[in-house]
């Protein structure tokens, strides 16, 4: 590759990356969301987390159920459920969440 492919490569990584973004904005820009759309989405960051942390817990890197297999990991998450209950942060659940791994990973 010379660095014409590079920057070709480059240009259409940049309009692949754009027009997703583009296309809501200009077709939601002109139009009323609705209520309901926009109190359903306030749950879309909050499941996407969720699926990403539960894949991290409970599936291996075979792709298979692990079951218990991440105990270490499953104790973390518990202690980040309950801090994230008690104090309703993202921040402290994810300061916690590293900080209960780093703890399980060298005690047990």
């Amino acid at each position: 590759m010379d660095s014409m492919d590079h920057l070709l490569l480059i240009l259409l990584a940049a309009i692949a990356a754009f027009i997703p973004r583009y296309i809501p904005m200009l077709f939601f820009s002109t139009r009323e969301i609705p209520d309901w759309f926009n109190e359903w989405m306030k749950y879309v960051p909050v499941s996407l987390f969720t699926a990403l942390v539960a894949k991290g817990i409970f599936v291996s890197s075979s792709y298979g159920f692990s079951g218990l297999g991440h105990v270490n990991y499953i104790i973390a998450g518990l202690v980040v459920i309950v801090v994230t209950y008690m104090t309703r942060s993202m921040a402290l659940s994810v300061i916690a969440g590293l900080a209960a791994v780093f703890v399980v990973t060298i005690f047990l």
